[in-house]
């Protein structure tokens, strides 16, 4: 491990990178449920469902394992949310275009995504990506990593753990809750959601207290630690305050991976000839956008995290970039072979580099973890609500 990942160099041990690889998990294992429902229209259980739930799991695997070897770093990847939405748009509008099945433009959609891949795999190995991230100013460069806490921030207080009820929703803590003013118009506005919604409350600030407070007093792994509170709250919130027993849907769950369902739907299931009726205008201009799009959020998110874990040098250069931004151009050629939408770098890498996570030793675990998940998704899916 010393040898392949130079943890001395990097002041860091095992355990540590072991604990920051499963606090990213932790904190991006959501997508593993969430991508597949977003491309297929929450069609879940159906082959194609299935399938893109494998790609997910595989794809992000291979991007985090040459993340890991090939550039020693510490951030994980995974089909990019934004990404996978704007894809879904886009399968959408080519069923609409050609008249084609859901399937089969899903399938075409595919060829889109690789040929970005290969733009973005040429890019790399050219160093061109790399001197767009030295064009761009330092002071630019260094706002990325407070922007990114902001960013973070807004997510979990303004649009996380969606509460649904006979009134409606989805309602949100600081929306509906806290923007509610008080408690008897909020119990109006939610309904039977409003008892969920003080435990996602309580559960959300524990766990956040936790976290604080451990990482005050210097624990290692104070995110991962502050989660497992919070789980473990929401559990028993869940039995003593909703009546409901968090762990019912592993009773009926199954454990053997899909892969046949990957098979026969997504694996390398290129649909050229539909491809060719999008029309060539509208695929230079999906290609152009995805490219974009794929192109500074992967820079914002490398260098705001590189930045916060001190591993960029005084010109604000982080060392083996190219290899870094080559992991996602893998990860997204791997994705469009498997049936995924473009894969990128994720910006809750910054938990792992928190929690100590310097090395590829970080990528690799997250990239096991994601592998297991093809096993054990079940379990995965009791942590994610909270």
């Amino acid at each position: 491990m010393e040898k392949l990942f130079k943890l001395k160099e990097n002041g860091t041990t095992v355990r540590t990178e072991i604990i920051a690889g499963l606090t990213t998990f932790m904190t991006m294992a959501y997508i593993i449920a969430l991508n597949p429902n977003l491309l297929t229209g929450f069609d879940v259980g159906s082959s194609l469902w299935n399938g893109v739930f494998m790609a997910t799991c595989i794809a992000s695997a291979i991007a985090m394992f040459v993340m890991a070897f090939a550039a020693n770093k510490p951030f994980c990847l995974a089909p990019g949310m934004g990404l996978n939405s704007f894809f879904a748009v886009v399968v959408s509008n080519i069923v609409l275009m050609t008249g084609m099945s859901y399937v089969a433009s899903f399938q075409a959609a595919l060829v889109i995504i690789l040929i970005e891949g290969i733009i973005f795999l040429i890019l790399s190995v050219l160093n061109i990506r790399e001197k767009i991230v030295e064009a761009i100013p330092l002071g630019v460069r260094l706002g990325i990593a407070p922007a990114i806490g902001l960013m973070l921030m807004n997510i979990g207080l303004g649009s996380n753990a969606g509460v649904y009820s006979e009134t409606g929703g989805p309602f949100y803590v600081m929306r509906d809750f806290f923007g509610a003013l008080t408690a008897s118009t909020a119990k109006t506005t939610m309904g039977s959601g409003y008892n969920q919604m003080v435990l996602y409350v309580v559960t959300m600030f524990v766990g956040l207290f936790a976290i604080v407070l451990l990482a005050k007093k210097g624990v290692k792994g104070a995110v991962l630690l502050g989660m497992l509170v919070a789980s473990v709250l929401y559990w028993v919130g869940s039995f003593a305050v909703l009546g409901q027993n968090p762990f019912a849907s592993l009773t009926t769950a199954s454990f053997v991976p899909p892969v046949k369902d990957m098979m026969e739907t997504t694996f390398f299931k290129f649909n050229f000839q539909g491809f060719l009726q999008i029309g060539g205008f509208t695929i230079v201009t999906l290609v152009v956008t995805f490219c974009m799009i794929d192109m500074f959020d992967t820079i914002g998110t490398l260098v705001g995290t590189a930045s916060r874990a001190g591993m960029v040098d005084k010109d604000g250069n982080m060392p083996n970039m190219k290899e870094a931004l080559l992991a996602d151009a893998v990860g997204t050629v791997a994705g469009a072979c498997t049936g995924t939408s473009t894969v990128t770098t994720f910006v809750e890498s910054a938990s792992g580099v928190e929690a100590g996570g310097r090395t590829g030793l970080t990528a690799l675990t997250c990239g096991v973890l994601f592998l297991a998940c093809t096993f054990i998704a079940p379990i995965a899916a009791i942590m994610w609500a909270c």
